[in-house]
């Protein structure tokens, strides 16, 4: 899907408040409620828009440790990059995976209440995890910026725009 600068425009603002009703997001991208809604229908629909959410302080919530977790596996094939990916997304603390390049094969970012539960996701589940030879864990000290939104007014203008 192309996306023009009304569909940047009605992403943007959604990223800032989800919760717009869509009269508001039409009054601010500047359309009439029925093409907006059409035009979000569609972004939802072509998967651009995946769902919405809130956003929750994790300290709030007693989640106030994160950990970068650095993953080797034993071998790089299909069929083993499957089954981590697979254990690996069934784990609720691990709040993202990303295949990487560099000393680990995949960095993941875990979420937990504290060191000790840390150690009980490793020891527990971790380290169980099939192909996982080595892992190398850091500890975020203080989050500087923590950012949901994507960057959208980098996206490339397309024909025709200014």
């Amino acid at each position: 899907m192309k996306l023009d600068n009304l569909d940047r425009r009605i992403l943007a603002a959604l990223q800032r408040d989800a919760r717009l009703t869509n009269v508001q997001l039409a009054e601010e991208v500047g359309l009439s409620p029925s093409p907006c809604l059409r035009r979000v229908r569609l972004l939802e629909e072509a998967g651009i828009i995946r769902g919405y959410q809130a956003q929750i302080d994790r300290d709030g919530v007693g989640l106030g440790l994160t950990v970068f977790v650095g993953v080797k596996v034993e071998r790089h094939t299909e069929a083993s990059s499957a089954a981590f990916r697979q254990a690996v997304s069934a784990l609720s603390e691990v709040v993202s995976c990303h295949l990487v390049s560099g000393e680990s094969d995949f960095l993941l970012q875990v979420v937990v209440p504290d060191l000790r539960a840390y150690e009980r996701f490793l020891m527990e589940a971790l380290l169980k995890v099939p192909g996982v030879t080595d892992i190398r864990s850091n500890f975020a000290i203080t989050t500087v910026k923590e950012q949901t939104g994507l960057p959208l007014g980098h996206l490339p203008q397309a024909v025709g725009e200014q």
